[in-house]
């Protein structure tokens, strides 16, 4: 890993340690780092800095002056008590430092609400929350939802339900993806312009 051009960020308080992990982000993402070499560039330089921003949050625990009622106590109560999952990104390379992308990827469902509106029940509204989540899974995987959702359909029947994870789409793409099953009904081709 090339260290020379790494710049070490001692910053303190909340968002200033936040903003230096996104800065420790950029910098890995400059460098197209992936794989075993994100983790470690992650383990290196993003982990002491989320260290920090957790020993601030223990600091800011011990303040008399801070009751159980204030908004800061709650939202340090709130952050510690899921500091695990705040940290899978120190331990999976594949995950991002926030969920902006998936929010963006989103944004259509709040757009389409009053469309939404009409789902009839609530159960039909469930599914169609289902239904969008992977679809946008699907496109954040880089895989075609129309041939995943094919194979899929065809293949739940005979799929063992203890490796129905192998189902999801970050999985299909790894195992079934090179050779998808195929409908009998195919895509409607394009019309022509005339």
């Amino acid at each position: 890993m090339e260290d020379s051009t790494y710049r070490g960020v001692q910053k303190t308080g909340s968002i200033s340690t936040i903003g230096a992990l996104y800065e420790q982000e950029a910098w890995i993402r400059k460098r197209k780092l992936e794989g075993p070499d994100k983790h470690e560039a992650r383990q290196a330089y993003c982990k002491p800095v989320v260290e920090a921003f957790w020993q601030w949050c223990d600091e800011q625990c011990q303040r008399l002056d801070l009751t159980p009622s204030n908004p800061l106590s709650k939202a340090l109560k709130y952050a510690m008590s899921r500091r695990e999952a705040l940290e899978v990104f120190l331990r999976e390379p594949v995950v991002q430092v926030d969920t902006n992308h998936l929010e963006r990827a989103l944004r259509p469902i709040p757009m389409g609400r009053k469309n939404h509106l009409f789902c009839w029940t609530e159960v039909g509204a469930e599914y169609l929350a289902v239904l969008h989540s992977l679809l946008v899974t699907c496109r954040l995987q880089g895989v075609d939802p129309y041939t995943y959702l094919v194979d899929v359909l065809q293949r739940v029947g005979q799929h063992p339900a203890k490796d129905v994870i192998d189902l999801t789409p970050r999985r299909w793409k790894e195992l079934f993806a090179a050779n998808p099953l195929r409908s009998d009904v195919s895509r409607v081709p394009a019309v022509p312009a005339q």
